[in-house]
């Protein structure tokens, strides 16, 4: 199975997709609101004869039945908004989760179905992957999207079907919990971002997590992917050594092949959830001083799960 760039649906599970649309009545031309954010709207891909011709049977939100005319010529990227949604326009740094469906585009076969159920996919920054800025650009949340992918590098020409089904907070928004005595004392800013007081004391020579915010998502699963956002910094010193706020953007590492504490403090915290841990240099990057900067210190973390994509099943 040969799939396409918007792979990026799925890190793990996918390494590269194409897409496949689908129409009911599909609208000539894209109609999101121009003034949402014009770099993402002035983007996207044009519509045209395959995409426009697509026609859907299923609900939004489930994957879906294409049916269009076979083996059309298909020489450039086409995309037409099927139904606009009524949620917000999608703007610069919204992390988007979306769904598609994809079809063969000479045989009409069903390729995939991935991203309707909880756990299967990653939500994305449109504006930082050139493919979906074409494709989704700043469409409403809710909207459904036909999508027709030219052959391309041994890929075969493909049609999707494109939920757009929300966006995601680039923090953790769950419950608050009550502080844990004795654990670094966490502040945030207005956009989330965290800060750690660390207080009097020897540094703790056992693994230590406490839960700030609960969240109500899927609870992450050994081998998951996860995106988050984290904040480290080095108990002796206080200082930050190391933050994905700093570079303005999430993270996800396919596996979570973070250092073992770290992995130790996501396993079974649910999506949504603040999490600070405190990782003995045992769990973190060894007692050697020599054969990492950060050997020999004990380390502070603020973690933000966003979401998590779990292991794809054994075959």
């Amino acid at each position: 199975m040969r799939l396409r760039p918007l792979a990026v649906v799925s890190t793990i599970a996918v390494s590269a997709l194409m897409l496949a649309g689908c129409a009911g009545d599909p609208e000539a031309s894209p109609s999101e609101d121009a003034s949402a954010n014009p770099d993402l709207c002035a983007q996207v891909a044009a519509p045209g004869a395959v995409s426009d011709s697509v026609t859907i049977e299923g609900e939004f939100g489930t994957p879906s039945e294409a049916t269009f005319e076979l083996a059309q010529e298909l020489t450039e990227l086409q995309r037409t908004v099927v139904s606009e949604g009524d949620g917000d326009a999608i703007s610069e740094g919204d992390l988007v989760s979306y769904a598609l469906s994809v079809f063969d585009a000479t045989s009409g076969d069903r390729v995939v179905d991935i991203g309707y159920a909880e756990g299967e996919a990653l939500p994305q920054d449109v504006l930082a992957n050139p493919t979906l800025t074409q494709v989704i650009g700043c469409a409403n949340v809710g909207s459904r999207l036909s999508v027709a992918f030219p052959a391309e590098n041994g890929a075969p020409g493909q049609v999707y079907i494109l939920d757009i089904l929300q966006t995601v907070p680039t923090s953790a928004w769950g419950e608050t919990k009550a502080a844990v005595e004795g654990m670094p004392e966490v502040t945030l800013a207005a956009d989330g971002e965290p800060d750690i007081a660390i207080p009097d004391g020897d540094a703790p020579t056992e693994l230590q997590v406490a839960v700030l915010k609960e969240g109500d998502g899927a609870a992450v699963a050994d081998g998951d992917t996860t995106l988050l956002h984290y904040y480290g910094v080095d108990w002796e010193s206080g200082e930050s050594f190391d933050s994905s706020w700093s570079r303005g953007a999430p993270i996800s590492i396919p596996g979570n092949t973070y250092v073992p504490g770290f992995v130790e403090a996501l396993a079974g915290q649910k999506v949504g959830s603040q999490v600070l841990v405190v990782i003995p240099p045992a769990l973190g990057y060894g007692e050697d001083p020599e054969a990492h900067d950060l050997g020999g210190k004990t380390l502070v973390f603020v973690i933000d799960i966003l979401a998590t994509q779990h292991a794809p099943a054994a075959q």
